[in-house]
């Protein structure tokens, strides 16, 4: 399998792993953190390249800080089909957040089930 990624301008890398922009970004300054390895899961890389991956991660947030001055992030990635994976290539969305860019962000990745994002509701509910 050939990655999907491989004409895309790298922002950052190491070892194991490259950054880039998103080529459907959600906000301003999303990007993909990617293992050089082609695997379907994240959970297939050993450790050394899992660490590494996360230290990209790391590593990408600050040069988005001094980029896009965001004021908070989402990082998290889709495993598999349930979880509306398309690419077949591991990668991590690291999506940089504004204030007021969604009308109630309460929730965060919680919203990937809109009716489960606020929970606080559900318990006061019960």
């Amino acid at each position: 399998m050939e990655s999907p990624f491989l004409d895309k301008d790298i922002i950052l890398e190491n070892d194991n792993s490259f950054a880039i922009y998103d080529g459907f970004p959600v906000s301003k300054g999303h990007c993909l953190v990617i293992p050089k390895k082609i695997v379907h899961s994240i959970f297939e890389l050993d450790q050394k390249e899992y660490l590494s991956l996360f230290e990209l991660v790391r590593d990408l947030r600050k040069i988005l800080m001094e980029r896009f001055m965001p004021n908070g992030f989402n990082i998290g990635f889709n495993n598999g089909d349930a979880a509306g994976q398309t690419v077949k290539h591991a990668h991590v969305h690291v999506i940089p957040r504004y204030y007021k860019d969604v009308f109630n962000p309460r929730g965060g990745v919680r919203n990937v089930i809109p009716d489960k994002a606020d929970y606080l509701e559900i318990i006061e509910d019960e």
